[in-house]
């Protein structure tokens, strides 16, 4: 049976997520750890927009890492994550809107002109807030196992927390902070995160997921 290919970039948040998905679907396929100051002409001529994740399906190309989680997940759902409710879409808009965008211009601030750092920081943390009594109360969004809502938006909040560590852990949200950690501190985090070899033509195939990620 071939494989799905999927490039990826291990640090970038959108390739992280795509690998959950096919960690939890259990779909397997041929790993490209590409480098984004090098990437391979095949990843291009498969998606020229040449940002990662690309998903190459036989005749089937999907470059968006939502829809390759969906495209996971529609195909199996073993966890269950796409049972949520519809606050779960509405959470994920509000990551992948004004939350990205303000983390965008607070971590790569001197990109945009004009962008002010600290009021960016801001604008981000007061959608992480609007979450946290919610997750003092339970370990996931929507109670005590995680759905599509936590796993599409908490590689960006990791994201986040990085930017600057201190200021982030400084921070009374220990709703938000637990989240975060339970999620960093897990096998599958573990197993998504292994380093891998820049890919390159001619190379013996990755193969993920590993029994590691299940």
């Amino acid at each position: 049976m071939t494989r799905p290919v999927l490039y990826s970039f291990r640090r970038c948040p959108y390739a992280m997520r795509a690998r959950l998905a096919l960690a939890s679907a259990g779909i397997e396929a041929e790993l490209r750890e590409i480098l984004l100051r090098d990437k391979p002409q095949e990843m291009l001529e498969a998606s020229p927009k040449g940002t990662v994740p690309v998903l190459v399906d036989g005749d089937q190309v999907v470059d968006e890492s939502r829809d390759i989680m969906d495209w996971a997940l529609a195909r199996h759902d073993p966890e269950g994550w796409r049972d949520m409710p519809d606050r779960g879409e509405e959470w994920i808009a509000a990551i992948e809107g004004p939350f990205k965008t303000a983390l965008d211009r607070y971590k790569y601030h001197t990109r945009y002109e004009g962008a002010n750092p600290v009021d960016e920081r801001g604008a981000a943390a007061s959608i992480l807030w609007s979450v946290d009594d919610q997750l003092r109360e339970s370990a996931w969004l929507f109670g005590d196992r995680p759905t599509l809502a936590d796993m599409a938006t908490v590689t960006f909040v990791r994201q986040f927390a990085n930017t600057d560590r201190a200021w982030f852990d400084a921070q009374d949200w220990g709703g938000v902070r637990r989240w975060l950690d339970d999620f960093t501190g897990s096998d599958r985090f573990a197993a998504i995160m292994t380093k891998y070899p820049q890919w390159s033509a001619g190379d013996v195939p990755v193969i993920f997921p590993d029994a590691k990620c299940a």
